[in-house]
This record gives C-alpha cells, structure tokens and sequence, in this order.
C-alpha cells in the first residue's frame, strides 16, 4: 500500500512511525498546512517526502490526523479519489464528521477514533508505540465500503490495536465522559491554582496528585476547543453531572457529614476495580 498522512502532528507523527515496520507498506507519504510541521517531519524521518494534495488524492489509503473541522473540510476537496481508495479519520468527535461525508465518497470512508494520545503535540511529540495495545472505535462501519472495512480492519490489527465499534452518536456521548470532560477539569484545575497561587509555591508544593491532576492542562488548545465546539451538547451534560457529584461532596464536608464523605470515596475506589 501506498498511505499518505495529513496531519504529522503527535496522531499522524506516531501513525507514519508504526506503519514503517509493516511490510504491506510501500510508503508514506506526508501533507500538512503548517510548513514548520512538514519540514519537521522530514527531518525527523516520519514520513519518506512531503506530496502535493493531488498526489495525496493517488495513494491506496489517506488517513486524516487533524482537528475535526479540518477533516470537514478535506472530505468535501477528496470527492474525485478512486473508489478503490480507502480514507480513514482519526478526529475525537464523530457524530458530526460522519454526517458531512459527501454521499460520492461514503464507502470510501472510515470513521475512526483510537483512543490513545499524549498531552503533547507537534512532529516532535511522535512516538513509534503510541498505538500499541490501545483502543480503537469504529463508527458505523456498515456504511462503509468491503474493501475499506477490510483495509481499515488489517492495519488496525497490525498496530496492535482492540477494535471496537459503535454508531458515531454512542461514541460522542461516550467520550465526552471518558475524555472530553477530564480535558475541561484539568484545564479549571490549572487555571484555579494559577488564579490563587504564585509560580514559586505552584513550583515548591505540587506534588505527583497535582501534576497527575494538571497534566491534560498541557494539551493543545487549538485542537480541544475543535473538540468543546463539536461535542457540545454531550460534554456540557457530563459537565453538569460532574458538577452535581461536586456540588454533592461539597455540601457533605461543609455539614461535616463525615461518614457520607468516606462512602462517595470508597464508591469511587470501585471505577479501579474495573479499569484495572
């Protein structure tokens, strides 16, 4: 095969770096609007050149790794590929993508979303495992092509990864819960210390809670507020859940109800039991 990534940010990065050790992979080839990015990526050996959009439009499988408006947008300017051609979004949202898919190009299309990441971003932020054992959904997949549900099936299985599948609206209220409203806490939690404390005692008291706490708060703002704007609705009701179960704990230790405390934490010990 024939892949080109766009997007050689941290997901397309890591993506080009995992499908090298494949030997059903020819090449790989890179596009990205930030020319910073491009010659990063080059040089940091990801991909093997840097291709026009028409070259891109040529290769057997495109995969997007870029904010959820930019796959938008792309989809709409790849409606003349063959439909031999497999095209794979990476975007943490779905609902939305797969609803503006041109109808010429549906069973082109593959709506991912692998769930794995880190709160860095950019060509240097790209790692060879990143993929590696983790979780990838597939939304609607029956409204894909054979062939593209097989292609996309082979390289997910080669990277190592659990596949999962569900209709694109289960997975964007899924992962407004799971991802989108701890990304929002961590950005509060920042943004109250930064409000109440000064660098030198942020410096001298955070501890390992606190930076566990914090450290989504580095992830990139251009691409989370793409996320915020495209689930709104399933993370404002996740927020305002969170809230209530915030609300509720406040309320026990201001009335001092001590025993109420000690069971809604030892509820939450459960969550461990499932994720361990």
């Amino acid at each position: 095969m024939n892949i080109a990534i766009i997007g050689l940010g941290l997901m397309g990065g890591s993506l080009a770096l995992s499908l090298k050790k494949q030997n059903y992979v020819d090449s790989i080839v890179g596009y990205d609007h930030n020319k910073k990015h491009t010659q990063d990526a080059l040089c940091l050996g990801l991909v093997d050149k840097i291709v026009s959009f028409e070259d891109v439009k040529k290769c057997d499988v495109i995969f997007l790794a870029i904010p959820v408006n930019g796959v938008i947008k792309i989809l709409n300017e790849l409606t003349d590929v063959s439909p031999e051609t497999t095209i794979i979004d990476l975007g943490s949202t779905k609902e939305k993508i797969v609803a503006s898919v041109p109808p010429q190009i549906r069973k082109n299309f593959v709506a991912a979303h692998p769930m794995t990441g880190t709160e860095n971003f950019g060509p240097h932020a790209a790692v060879e495992n990143l993929y590696y054992d983790k979780v990838v959904v597939l939304c609607d997949l029956e409204d894909s092509g054979e062939i593209q549900e097989k292609v996309a099936k082979k390289i997910f299985k080669s990277l190592h990864m659990k596949k999962y599948f569900m209709k694109s609206h289960e997975h964007d209220r899924h992962a407004a819960f799971i991802s989108h409203m701890p990304h929002a806490i961590s950005y509060s939690i920042a943004n109250t210390v930064l409000k109440q404390e000064n660098k030198h005692n942020i410096l001298a008291l955070a501890a390992g809670g606190f930076r566990s706490m914090s450290r989504l708060a580095k992830s990139s703002p251009y691409m989370w507020e793409d996320i915020f704007r495209q689930n709104k609705e399933n993370l404002l009701e996740a927020i305002e859940l969170f809230e209530a179960e915030l609300t509720n704990l406040k309320e026990n230790i201001k009335n001092e109800e001590w025993e109420k405390v000690h069971q809604e934490m030892a509820n939450a010990n459960k969550l461990h039991d499932i994720l361990d």
